[in-house]
């Protein structure tokens, strides 16, 4: 990773994420966590004052030394535990049937092989465990979709690998869950290319 990657890009991203509007979603969206809870795509840690109080303990991956040196201020502060890992989600370093729910916040838009960490989670998953999504992804306005692939090259550069026209639910219902929810919406006070959400719930 270069110097945009691990230094630019994390404080950019860590200032557009960090807003009370988007807050609001994850909170609806970590409001069922319990358990075991494994975060693929840690960031800056913005999802830890969002967790409800019963989760005590978290484990995350995240493959950008960046975004981890900029959680660390997030983590002191928190009650939470967290025990983060740098690594990519693609490759989990842990056993089938270890987490009783999975997270996943504006992650899947930027992982390269993202079928591949899709199957790591349903894999790490418990019979029975949630797998928790908020992403944003393709607009089923043609007219947006159009534009999304029209920036989706520029989009790619500036924001480390994000792309702007993934469809999130059929990425997550290609997986062998045995049932798959999801809220689609656009996000407040961001324009439709870029704030077209997919929040949902996937069983295992």
């Amino acid at each position: 990773m270069g110097f945009y990657s691990q230094v630019i890009f994390p404080r950019l991203c860590d200032l557009l994420l960090n807003r009370p509007f988007v807050a609001k979603h994850r909170k609806q969206l970590l409001a069922t966590a319990c358990g075991d809870v494994l975060e693929v795509g840690f960031g800056t840690g913005l999802n830890l004052p969002c967790y409800p109080a019963q989760v005590k303990r978290i484990t995350t991956v995240d493959p950008n030394t960046g975004m981890h040196r900029l959680a660390q201020r997030r983590v002191r502060q928190s009650k939470i535990e967290v025990d983060h890992r740098v690594l990519s989600g693609e490759r989990l370093p842990f056993e089938g049937g270890t987490f009783d729910c999975a997270i996943s916040t504006f992650t899947l838009c930027s992982i390269g092989d993202v079928g591949q960490a899709l199957s790591e989670v349903y894999r790490v998953l418990r019979p029975g465990g949630k797998f928790l999504f908020l992403e944003h992804g393709l607009s089923p306005e043609s007219s947006v979709q159009k534009w999304q692939r029209r920036l989706n090259w520029l989009e790619m550069r500036l924001a480390d690998g994000c792309h702007l026209d993934r469809n999130m639910r059929e990425l997550v219902a290609a997986r062998p869950f045995s049932s798959v929810e999801v809220q689609e919406f656009y996000l407040e006070r961001t324009p439709k290319t870029h704030g077209y959400l997919y929040r949902g719930i996937a069983s295992k």
